[in-house]
């Protein structure tokens, strides 16, 4: 189970102290050993990051991590068992962060059709750095999880791992935002169905805006698959109401 030391920002004085306190530590099933307990375990997940992002997943190798940080596969294996494991690790990372900005970007919002568009936002738009977190480059990791992330789930072995709570992170992010859709609409039935196609279907159209154009709509002067989505959103649960 992922876990967020997440504190609430009206009781802080400082949203910049506040911040640099956050973790995000991901369910200890995952891994061997926790990779932020080292540099040499932080070099792995910095350096895994950078060769997914270049060469795919199907290519990537534990010997060819090793090589690029300077290490060995032996030292690797200390911390994941198998490069399936790394990518759950990168993956519930990515949404533990993303819940992490979801609470942070919400807090002290009353109204929650703003809770709701902001989130849409959060969740639709092209992600930048956050350096409160030095060893991972998050753009980077979000490109990894439009293009790779279903590998974690799509496997003989989800089930099991669904028990083992390494999915909880995403969930929990899907429960929040479907919440807010009740607040709005509490008859309508399909909340967290919304919510996850929403997400996934715009990393898919994030992806086709950049290897099948044809298959999405670029408009100039609009951010477009934020704004189609805060209009499938709306739409739909205004007209189940």
């Amino acid at each position: 189970m992922i876990v967020l030391l997440l504190y609430l920002c009206a009781q802080h004085s400082n949203m910049k102290d506040l911040i640099s306190t956050v973790q995000i530590k991901v369910n200890e099933r995952i891994y061997l050993k926790d990779p932020v307990s080292s540099a040499l375990g932080q070099k792995i997940i910095t350096g895994s990051i950078d060769l997914i992002a270049d060469i795919g997943f199907e290519a990537f190798t534990f010997r060819k991590l090793a090589s690029s940080i300077g290490s060995t596969e032996a030292s690797i294996y200390r911390y994941f068992e198998s490069k399936h494991k790394l990518l759950l690790y990168l993956t519930s990372w990515h949404w533990g962060w993303m819940e992490y900005r979801l609470v942070f970007s919400l807090a002290n919002i009353e109204d929650p059709v703003v809770r709701l568009e902001k989130a849409i936002v959060l969740l639709t738009n092209k992600v930048e750095e956050d350096h409160n977190f030095a060893f991972i480059n998050e753009p980077k990791l979000w490109e990894i999880v439009i293009a790779e992330s279903s590998k974690v789930y799509l496997t003989k072995d989800v089930d099991q791992e669904n028990q083992d709570g390494v999915f909880t992170g995403y969930k929990r992010l899907v429960a929040r935002i479907g919440d807010i859709i009740l607040e709005i609409n509490p008859k309508y039935k399909y909340p967290h169905m919304l919510v996850s196609s929403m997400i996934e279907g715009a990393h898919h159209e994030r992806y086709f805006a950049r290897h099948l154009p044809k298959l999405t709509n670029d408009l100039k002067g609009e951010n477009s698959i934020t704004e189609f989505y805060k209009d499938l959103v709306f739409k739909t649960i205004g007209n189940a109401a």
